[in-house]
């Protein structure tokens, strides 16, 4: 089979790791890291005006309409130049569950804006007894007047640092715990009744936690009534853009490692040439490469009932393995591994945020045997 890529989707290579290159190194990564929001604003608005915002939304609505394949590309390129802005969870998963699920008047507000990046949404879902792959919703949404009243807590909203508003999962019936009575609506930030209050997460980036207090939204917020339903149909995708921008992670800590012990010395020899280091690097290479073929199994299945079951079993191996690979990387470097001035540390961080949200391998792996039932 030919994973070749098209010369659409080289161009689309191109210009992410362009992209990477005028801005990204590791100076400014962590000048980013310490912005308000955990990344710059300005590389956002450049993202949006290169049109990699632009780029998972589908055609109709005025994106590029990427497919699985074209998703992963750019993502990987991502994670290789280590970027902070956060297009999986404000992007693939936030704008696109926005953009599949708003009545059209709501979409005409906001659509335009989030495509050039003008406008930022966040997923605000997970709450404080949410447990891998289980549905549990204990914040509430109840009819008032011409609206709608929501009163509950959602702690943890990745990149919700600095969001325009928040895509909010309500129960309108039912048990916490219950499948059903799961609505979506909109937030924006800024709403009386509504507050937030960042926190940081291990990778630096920043998040926050959104407390509803009888926060009332118009009736048109309302975005869909199947919430859970709507949030795994676009998570299917979020989660490839993930794994893709894990392995691009991990082939940069390899290589700079590789390097590192080219030229890192002892015992008058590099450490490079001691057989049991190459053993170590030989497995982990291994890993990159069992990664991308699980990563390749769910690109060639876009499009049929097998894409979902093959991202889950993708992410049930490569979470794990991620962070593995990471220890080892930093064992080499040995304890300049875990600093700030190394880009092994950082990358490391961030794969064990990628290994653990929004749920770990565990969960995966049971969506995966469960999806192949």
């Amino acid at each position: 089979m030919n994973f070749d890529l098209s010369e659409d989707e080289e161009m689309l290579k191109a210009l992410t790791e362009r992209f990477v290159t005028d801005h990204y190194d590791h100076d400014s990564r962590r000048a980013f890291l310490a912005e308000p929001g955990g990344f710059s604003g300005a590389n956002w608005r450049l993202l949006g005006e290169l049109g990699l915002i632009a780029a998972p939304f589908p055609e109709e609505l005025g994106g590029l309409g990427l497919d699985a394949t074209g998703i992963a590309t750019v993502f990987e390129a991502l994670g290789r130049g280590l970027v902070v802005e956060p297009l999986a969870e404000a992007v693939v998963m936030a704008g696109r569950l926005f953009a599949a699920t708003a009545p059209q008047a709501l979409r005409g507000e906001w659509l335009d804006a989030l495509l050039i990046g003008e406008k930022r949404l966040a997923l605000a879902h997970a709450e404080a007894r949410t447990r891998d792959g289980l549905p549990w919703v204990e914040t509430t949404a109840v009819p008032d007047g011409d609206g709608w009243r929501l009163t509950g807590t959602k702690p943890y909203c990745a990149a919700g640092g600095g969001a325009d508003g928040y895509v909010v999962s309500a129960r309108v019936s039912g048990a916490p715990g219950d499948a059903e009575g799961v609505a979506l609506f909109l937030v924006p930030a800024g709403t009386a009744g509504a507050s937030t209050r960042d926190w940081t997460m291990a990778d630096g980036s920043v998040a926050t936690s959104l407390d509803l207090q009888g926060t009332l939204v118009p009736a048109g917020h309302k975005l869909a009534d199947d919430g859970l339903a709507a949030i795994a149909a676009t998570g299917d995708l979020a989660s490839l853009a993930r794994s893709a921008e894990a392995l691009g992670i991990m082939e940069r800590l390899l290589h700079e490692t590789i390097d590192y012990l080219r030229t890192r010395d002892q015992f008058g020899a590099a450490l490079g040439s001691f057989q049991a280091i190459q053993h170590r690097m030989v497995a982990q290479y291994a890993v990159i490469e069992q990664s991308r073929a699980l990563l390749n199994l769910a690109l060639v299945s876009w499009g049929s009932e097998a894409f979902a079951p093959a991202v889950h079993g993708a992410r049930a191996f490569i979470a794990p393995a991620s962070v593995e690979l990471g220890h080892e990387m930093i064992q080499f470097h040995g304890g300049m591994g875990v600093t700030d001035e190394l880009a092994i540390g950082g990358g490391h961080k961030r794969l064990l945020v990628l290994s653990r949200w929004p749920e770990g391998p565990l969960a995966a792996l049971d969506r995966y045997a469960g999806l192949l039932n």
